[in-house]
């Protein structure tokens, strides 16, 4: 099979609580021919296109530009039907992400409960502002992540922290940019 797993590889302790393990890709170079045998393994499911594209960004690290074209002639859309898609969801990368990805959320519990001054303290402490990229983090917004009763609250590398102050972000800081 052509397209990469995550390795997870634990760098904590099993009974803690607070850490899990960090999910390192190894993401392949542009290949036009890998691409191709992707959209080819994928494309006669039903709904194809959402497979396709989350196969692609687990091989190439992003749904690279040129693939864009690629999908839409063996799926017959259109280049701006696919590329809707691709913006729409947020997922969804035009660029490799970092190492780790920090997401905060922004949503209205998460603001009313002091998530403002916490997205200026990771902020402050990372060096970078929300939407960017480094080697080893991408700091990004969501816009809820289902936390509100016990907000603010922030994900990374998919695992969820709720009841977020400013030690468990600055803890979350500390890991992320590991």
């Amino acid at each position: 099979m052509l397209i990469p797993r995550p390795l997870f590889v634990s760098v904590y302790p099993l009974n803690s609580e607070r850490r899990c393990c960090d999910i390192i890709m190894n993401h392949d170079p542009w290949s036009t021919e890998t691409a191709a045998a992707i959209i080819a393994q994928e494309q006669h499911r039903d709904g194809a296109l959402l497979p396709i594209l989350h196969a692609l960004q687990a091989a190439f690290g992003c749904v690279p530009e040129p693939a864009i074209p690629m999908v839409a002639a063996a799926l017959n859309l259109s280049r701006a039907e696919v590329h809707g898609v691709v913006t729409f969801y947020h997922d969804f990368r035009r660029e490799p992400a970092g190492r780790h990805v920090l997401k905060l959320c922004r949503a209205e519990a998460c603001q009313a409960a002091g998530g403002e001054a916490l997205a200026a303290r990771a902020k402050a402490k990372l060096g970078m502002a929300i939407g960017e990229t480094t080697e080893r983090v991408t700091f990004e917004p969501v816009y809820c992540l289902g936390l509100c009763a016990t907000a603010p609250a922030a994900m990374l590398d998919g695992r969820v922290v709720g009841r977020l102050d400013e030690a468990r972000l600055d803890a979350l800081l500390l890991e992320a940019q590991r």
